[in-house]
């Protein structure tokens, strides 16, 4: 029989272990870089696909319109949150920061695989002759910046969800 307290660490005389259990973090950078990749990937190759079919998509100013709402939606709830939780101290349910979060997580990975797909059907006209090749591109572009915008917005949700610890208030 061990004589350490419960709770302790495995010498006895360390920090108490942590239950076990899934700790949520800012979303890593690779994991942002990885989802950009697949989407840049992606795009070129919807383009090589569809040019064997004869009928490239023509990109429409619709999925810039929903990227740019989605990330002003995304944008005001950052800023309530953070509102609630750093200038209200602590006004915020649990379970609403953790949806919040939750949120803010999907959105860095739906921005950068949308910011990475668009970027690289536009980069995939590049020097194409095709009659509406300039205008694919410019509509890919936006869509792509406002992926990446939702990415930005997306990390600032992250952040605003921190509560802090006893640690930082003293």
């Amino acid at each position: 029989m061990s004589s350490r307290p419960p709770g302790s660490g495995p010498s006895g005389d360390g920090p108490p272990e942590e239950p076990p259990g899934y700790k949520l973090g800012p979303t890593p950078p690779s994991v942002i870089g990885i989802c950009v990749i697949v989407g840049l990937v992606g795009g070129w190759l919807l383009h090589l696909v569809t040019a064997r079919t004869g009928n490239p998509p023509l990109v429409g100013w619709l999925p810039t319109v929903t990227l740019a709402f989605v990330d002003a939606v995304l944008g005001a709830t950052t800023w309530l949150t953070w509102r609630a939780l750093q200038r209200d101290h602590g006004r915020l349910y649990p379970h609403e920061a953790v949806n919040r979060l939750a949120m803010a997580k999907a959105c860095v990975i739906v921005g950068s695989l949308s910011a990475g797909g668009y970027a690289g059907y536009a980069l995939s006209w590049i020097g194409d002759k095709a009659e509406l090749a300039g205008v694919r591109m410019t509509h890919s572009v936006a869509a792509a910046l406002a992926g990446a915008v939702m990415v930005l917005i997306a990390l600032g949700l992250e952040r605003a969800c921190r509560v802090r610890s006893e640690d930082d208030e003293a």
